[in-house]
């Protein structure tokens, strides 16, 4: 359930416990006294609160003001739409959205028209050498080469398919960000974010460029004509890594900004309305990092399926190799061995980044509502440090895409246990193959060393 502007206004004015501690603080009436004293800084605080409460954060211009994150990585935005995957746009002030009828979506269908065209002929190409060729090696990387062509088949589905709910989580930042704000008093800030994605984003074409480069060198019948069917794919799966790490890290950084803000403001004035407000912060983060698996579910589901695949296949046939040559390296199998590092790596950044994530969101507010000396803080405080601490019990902080599976380091160890489960049932066939064959051979040298 998306927590609506009203509900976090509604805890900013302390509406929640209204009953139990009477009228708060009213700008208009300076002469009233905080926590029975008259302290300047306290009063000051209360002051600027008030102020900041009557942003909204519904309003365009003033998410747009804040949205620090949006401005950041925008680029990898640019560059999703450049390739016709996500065509979402910053249609208004503070919004994001998808239109099947905006300009990016005309043009990301022109672009995967095109691309498709080549994609067909090139795939024509290497279904043809996979249907001629004899040879198991050869048939492996036939498999793996049509395998490689499939993601471009499936952007229409997880790609334009849930640009509606990425735009959704992308505008929910700048929200954030507003009320963020309101609580602390301090823009939400994330160093070096903007160089990072720069760096992602020419780094992922040049790894594209070389792993495609080096596959046509070292691979036998991949033509480098045949390269321009792959680029793009390429392209779009190394941005789709970047864009995880870089949605994670966004997460990470506002969690750990949070309780660094939570801890200084609960060290000056340890009040029942300081909890209230970041408990509804809190759960706004939390939210966040659910929205964001939900909203990537069917890309990332596909994207860790195909990584799957890939590395099974390669892996198989690279031992497939070994047991036929023994450890005679050629290209071929250095071949299989790359493609093999590209996509365990890629698979280990979505896993470890999700896992790094969801630890920083409850840990840092956690440490600090644990820390507070209960026997120093009023009833209503220490109830809302109570409804705190349950909500972090009542929300993990867990990255799941819809229900189908939890993005932490569990999923890339099951991942791992279940590829060699599957490399274990191949390799039995193979070796079972070559023990039925061995008898046949061992005949034939016999008729023919009696031919002699």
């Amino acid at each position: 359930m998306v927590i609506k502007d009203s509900d976090f206004d509604e805890s900013l004015n302390y509406a929640l416990l209204r009953g139990d501690m009477g009228a708060i603080w009213d700008t208009t009436k300076d002469q009233r006294l905080m926590n029975g004293t008259m302290n300047p800084e306290l009063i000051q605080r209360a002051k600027e609160r008030a102020i900041r409460a009557q942003l909204n954060s519904a309003d365009g211009d003033t998410a747009e003001t804040h949205d620090q994150f949006y401005r950041d990585h925008k680029l990898l935005l640019v560059l999703f739409r450049a390739l016709a995957v996500m065509p979402i746009l910053r249609s208004s002030p503070g919004r994001i959205t998808f239109n099947w009828r905006s300009w990016a979506s005309i043009y990301a269908y022109c672009f995967y028209f095109l691309s498709t065209i080549v994609v067909l002929v090139v795939g024509y190409e290497r279904i043809k050498v996979l249907q001629e060729t004899k040879k198991f090696d050869e048939y492996i990387y036939g498999v793996l080469f049509v395998i490689f062509l499939v993601p471009h088949f499936w952007i229409p589905f997880v790609g334009w398919g849930v640009a509606k709910h990425v735009a959704v989580y992308k505008t929910m930042w700048g929200a954030f960000q507003v009320r963020y704000y309101r609580v602390t008093g301090t823009n939400l800030q994330f160093p070096h974010l903007k160089v990072l994605i720069v760096i992602f984003s020419i780094g992922c074409l040049i790894c594209a460029i070389v792993f495609l480069l080096s596959l046509s060198f070292l691979l036998e019948g991949f033509l480098l004509w045949h390269t321009t069917a792959y680029y793009h794919i390429i392209t779009t799966l190394n941005m789709s890594s970047a864009l995880w790490y870089i949605n994670c890290r966004g997460i990470r950084v506002a969690s750990s900004s949070l309780s660094d803000r939570f801890r200084k403001d609960v060290a000056i004035e340890c009040t029942a309305a300081i909890i209230s407000q970041y408990r509804f912060l809190w759960l706004n983060l939390s939210e966040m990092l659910q929205a964001l698996g939900n909203a990537y579910a069917r890309t990332y589901s596909t994207y860790c399926l195909f990584m799957f695949v890939n590395i099974t296949i390669a892996i198989y046939g690279a031992l497939s190799e070994v047991i036929d040559h023994g450890f005679q390296f050629s290209f071929k199998e250095i071949g299989l061995i790359v493609d093999t590092v590209y996509c365990s790596t890629l698979l280990f950044i979505f896993c470890d980044c999700s896992h790094n994530a969801t630890l920083q969101v409850a840990q840092g507010v956690q440490d600090t509502l644990l820390s507070i000396n209960l026997l120093k803080v009023d009833l209503p405080t220490q109830k809302e440090i109570d409804l705190f601490i349950q909500a972090i019990e009542m929300n993990p902080a867990i990255v799941s895409l819809k229900g189908y599976a939890e993005v932490n380091r569990e999923l890339l160890t099951s991942s791992i246990a279940t590829i060699a489960i599957y490399l274990v049932v191949l390799l039995q066939f193979k070796l079972s193959l070559i023990s039925q064959q061995m008898p046949v051979d061992l005949l034939e040298n016999l008729h023919k060393a009696h031919a002699h």
